[in-house]
């Protein structure tokens, strides 16, 4: 199988959900000017599953002849080894940090499986993170704008410029309760905060976007349509900017910005907490 140079199969492996891995891999990788194709395989717990993940990547090297890079967090020795014995190029993300701290606190560490920790660790945080994606999933789209005083945050502007995937990120990784209103064609004639909101602008942050890019996002489900087309879109962003101003709600451009990225500006400019679950 013919490929560039400098594309590279990588695969995020680990005995947990494979965030850790797929997180610190995603931020690695950003920095080489490199293609990929990319696989995250999550719950690696058994021997069996070893096996068949190292068949995978086995695979891939022996179609392309380039060895794959393999980020994995794994715990249980049996498991890793096998892991371990891929025809790859391996990189144990949490044994970096592991190995140096270990010798700072001159104490050896406990390792335990990664998917049953944050449950464990903290019931409460865990029901509490629950309750915020159902609080954040019946505030969605402007579907009720009840119960605001139980809100953390409250996003608002256009439709299609980030705030539904922002809203549910920050419930489901952060235990978040947000909300967020989108403002449409009918809102344009005279725009203004809505009255359920005035009261709660303290905790109110807008989200905008390039014009060029919302025509797209919004051609990809409304081909061809008023909605999608440029003047519409230039319209409505300029409107909505034009009010975040006036009635000095901050906000913040998403057009290049990954939803991970997107709400980490806004845990940083509205000061909340993480509430790591």
């Amino acid at each position: 199988m013919q490929r560039k140079s400098n594309f590279r199969d990588v695969f995020y492996v680990s005995d947990g959900t494979a965030i850790t891995s797929e997180t610190l891999g995603h931020a690695i990788l950003a920095q080489f000017p490199i293609e990929t194709r990319q696989m995250t395989l999550p719950f690696v717990e058994s021997v069996d599953r070893a096996l068949n993940v190292q068949k995978q990547i086995n695979r891939i090297y022996e179609e392309t002849g380039v060895k794959p890079l393999v980020f994995y967090s794994v715990v249980l020795p049996e498991v890793k080894a096998i892991i371990e014995d891929c025809s790859a190029n391996l990189y144990d993300v949490l044994n970096a940090l592991v190995e140096p701290l270990k010798h700072d606190l001159d104490m050896e560490p406990m390792p335990q499986l990664q998917r049953s920790h944050s449950i464990s660790k903290d019931a409460a945080s865990y029901q509490d993170r629950i309750a915020a994606i159902e609080y954040t999933l019946a505030h969605d789209d402007g579907v009720s704008l009840n119960n605001l005083e139980q809100a953390d945050i409250i996003l608002l502007g256009v439709s299609r410029c980030g705030k539904t995937p922002t809203s549910l990120y920050l419930a489901m990784q952060f235990g978040i309760r947000a909300v967020n209103y989108p403002f449409i064609a009918e809102d344009m004639t005279s725009l203004k905060l809505p009255q359920a909101i005035e009261p709660f602008r303290y905790k109110t942050y807008g989200l905008t976007i390039d014009t060029g890019r919302l025509v797209a996002i919004r051609n990809g489900r409304y081909a061809n349509s008023d909605y999608a087309s440029l003047q519409q879109c230039e319209s409505e962003l300029n409107k909505v900017e034009s009010m975040f101003r006036r009635e000095a709600i901050p906000y913040l451009n998403t057009t290049s910005l990954s939803v991970e990225e997107i709400s980490t500006r806004l845990l940083d400019m509205s000061g909340l907490k993480r509430r790591m679950c």
